[in-house]
């Protein structure tokens, strides 16, 4: 996980966000205990309120689950979710975007469809 934090991103979302991305990333796997409230407040010298916030938005996804008095673990199904979060935020954010700017300034799609055959190869 990163071992700074931003200003422009509320830290419960920051705290979430770097535990999808271990998930992602494969750094934590199905099962695999997620570092505790306590530890997440120690390490970036934050409210354990608000690490807990973050790890509930995870368990209110389903990304993680908590045992009760060992800790919290990933869900089998957490990276699924998390790269098909990911995948539609990348047409929301990206994507979309940039066929709305190319059909405001005329420009040709089947270029753009060229461009990222021609770049993936």
């Amino acid at each position: 996980m990163s071992n700074s934090l931003r200003d422009d991103i509320p830290l419960f979302q920051q705290i979430a966000e770097m535990i999808e991305t271990s998930i992602a990333e494969d750094n934590l796997t199905a099962d695999e205990k997620v570092p505790s409230t306590n530890e997440l407040a120690k390490y970036y010298q934050i409210n354990p309120a608000t690490a807990a916030k973050g790890i509930n938005l995870l368990v209110d996804q389903g990304i993680i689950y908590k045992k009760r008095g060992v800790g919290m673990f990933v869900t089998k199904e957490a990276k699924d979710i998390i790269l098909s979060k990911k995948k539609e935020n990348f047409f929301k954010d990206f994507v979309k975007p940039m066929l709305e700017e190319a059909e405001r300034i005329d420009f040709n799609k089947k270029t753009i469809i060229h461009w990222i055959e021609e770049e993936s190869e």
